[in-house]
């Protein structure tokens, strides 16, 4: 019996230990293949990281250059774009007309006078020391108004009446002046946007002829050549606005001083037919 019980014992263990080999023989290799796959997926994302990282900053950079395009390359280019032959003459009405019209503005403001504080002093120059003492006192006060004054004064002797006349005249002439360089404000008003259409028109006569050689009615084609053509139409309408502002600036300033001259001058007739009665007494 203890030999049939020793057999089976030793049956038994050869048997499992058979198994147990077996069994780990079908492990391995799935471990195997298991382990194989592992690095793949971490290759495939390690592979697909740094992709990810490069195109961020290409989308921020693209994104910053968008926004940090300073303006006057923006300028630049649109310039370019709508032709530099009509865009710079278009231009150069802009110069012209700023710099007549900055013109006109020192010129008109320098001519403002304080016409109370001269009429007090013609009256008090009067009575001290004549009408030698008045012209005295408009050769040395600057303006239209000290101008006309002086005129008018000097034909004093003449009598009452010529002295009326003689202010109304030279008061035209210094009206004359205060207008000059006007019409060429308004000329380069008119000017800039019809170069401007001019511009336009030309340019969709290209963007036409574009057309007709592709033989085909392209979206990109008309819309470029639109977009192109009324660049010098914006440009010219920009110029004439703002040239009329300040050609409706200085409208104003003269308004101002013709006004300021035709009051000072009645006061001036009523001080002289003063003075003319006390020198009859």
């Amino acid at each position: 019996m203890k030999k049939v019980f020793a057999t089976l014992t030793v049956l038994a263990m050869i048997t499992f230990g058979n198994v147990a080999v077996m069994a780990q023989d079908a492990a391995a290799p799935a471990q195997e293949e298991v382990k194989q796959e592992a690095p793949a997926t971490d290759t495939a994302a390690v592979e697909a990281a740094p992709v990810a990282e490069e195109e961020a900053p290409v989308a921020e950079e693209a994104a910053e250059t968008e926004k940090a395009e300073p303006l006057h390359k923006v300028l630049k280019t649109k310039f370019i774009e709508g032709g530099a032959g009509f865009m710079a003459a278009t231009l150069l009405c802009l110069v012209f007309g700023l710099a007549l019209c900055i013109e006109r503005i020192i010129y008109l403001s320098l001519s403002k006078t304080n016409t109370k504080k001269l009429l007090a002093d013609i009256e008090a120059a009067l009575k001290k020391g004549g009408i030698e003492a008045a012209l005295e006192v408009c050769r040395n006060t600057r303006g239209p108004v000290a101008s006309i004054f002086y005129q008018g004064l000097s034909r004093y002797d003449e009598g009452i009446e010529v002295v009326e006349k003689t202010v109304s005249s030279y008061g035209g002439v210094q009206l004359g002046l205060l207008e000059k360089n006007l019409s060429w404000i308004s000329l380069f008003i008119s000017i800039a946007p019809s170069l401007g259409f001019l511009g336009t028109i030309i340019g969709m006569i290209a963007a036409f002829d574009k057309i007709q050689q592709v033989g085909d009615i392209s979206a990109t084609v008309v819309a470029g050549g639109i977009k192109v053509a009324l660049l010098t139409t914006l440009l010219g309408l920009i110029i004439a606005i703002v040239l009329q502002l300040f050609y409706n600036y200085i409208l104003s300033l003269i308004e101002g001083l013709v006004n300021e001259m035709e009051d000072s001058s009645i006061s001036l007739l009523d001080i002289v037919v003063e003075y003319a009665e006390k020198q009859k007494k």
